[in-house]
């Protein structure tokens, strides 16, 4: 029987010397093996371009879709861009290494588990998952601020040349929904994004207020209208296993040194995503 997996990790954050050592000694297990990756990986072009490269080298397929750090524009990047145009230069590095993003024709999985299409997706958040009660974003923000929980993305995160994050969140929701509609043979699907699918993986978090930074109520029913198989994430740094509507979620990230360290196993391992562990 072949060995070919779909692996997923995320949230590699490879500016910490540990897990850049991590990343550098990720392998798959066979020639066939595809791996997702699903955002966070650094917030320089430099370390992504090395890295993707990397992975690009050793896995059969490599499919990307971007984090929040990736979007940030740092002060110790060289590289100034800012909103839509960072996210096409990432684009671009990822292409000319035969990397798959949310911009290129969704690959379908062949292979044990099953006939699937892979969809990367980039949709971003829009402040929707709100507390109980609040009902509007500004007052999600103040709630947020006086709680002293806030996401750096309100410092680094640019939409331009959209108004707003949420603007530019609505046009990537109405761009990816479109793109699945029409994804091959309406086949089932394993959905790969940065953010959870659904809001309720962020109810453990142990500051509820930074759920608005964690996805959109948009996709709540994505993982059935297209008929997901399996729904992969990262963003919380709380890798799991849940089933919601009877659909597996993988969040899948690693995470920082001070999150993984204390954890049995080892660190950074990808999740098996398919054939169904």
């Amino acid at each position: 029987m072949s060995s070919e997996r779909l692996l997923a990790i995320s949230d590699l954050h490879i500016g910490y010397p540990e897990n850049r050592a991590i990343l550098e000694g990720l392998q798959p297990s066979s020639p066939g093996d595809w791996l997702i990756v699903a955002g966070d990986v650094c917030e320089s072009l430099g370390d992504f371009e090395w890295a993707m490269r990397l992975l690009a080298g050793r896995f059969e397929k490599v499919v990307w879709t971007p984090g929040n750090h990736e979007l940030w524009s740092h002060p110790s990047d060289p590289v100034t861009l800012r909103g839509e145009e960072r996210y096409r230069r990432l684009v671009e590095v990822c292409r000319s290494l035969g990397v798959v993003t949310p911009e290129d024709p969704y690959p379908v999985w062949d292979g044990p588990g099953g006939t699937v299409v892979v969809a990367p997706l980039f949709v971003l958040y829009d402040y929707t998952f709100r507390m109980p009660g609040v009902t509007t974003v500004e007052a999600a923000l103040a709630l947020a601020y006086k709680s002293g929980v806030v996401c750096t993305d309100e410092t680094f995160l640019h939409p331009d040349p959209y108004p707003s994050r949420q603007a530019w969140c609505a046009a990537r929701l109405k761009e990816t929904e479109r793109r699945l509609e029409e994804r091959p043979g309406g086949l089932p699907t394993v959905l790969a994004g940065h953010y959870p699918l659904v809001r309720e993986p962020t109810r453990i978090l142990r500051y509820p207020e930074f759920a608005i930074w964690c996805g959109t109520e948009a996709t709540a029913d994505w993982h059935l209208r297209f008929q997901a198989v399996a729904a992969v994430y990262g963003h919380l740094h709380i890798p799991r296993t849940t089933w919601y509507d009877g659909v597996r979620f993988e969040e899948v990230s690693l995470g920082y040194p001070r999150e993984w360290k204390p954890r049995a196993g080892t660190p950074g391992r990808p999740r098996q995503i398919l054939p169904a562990p």
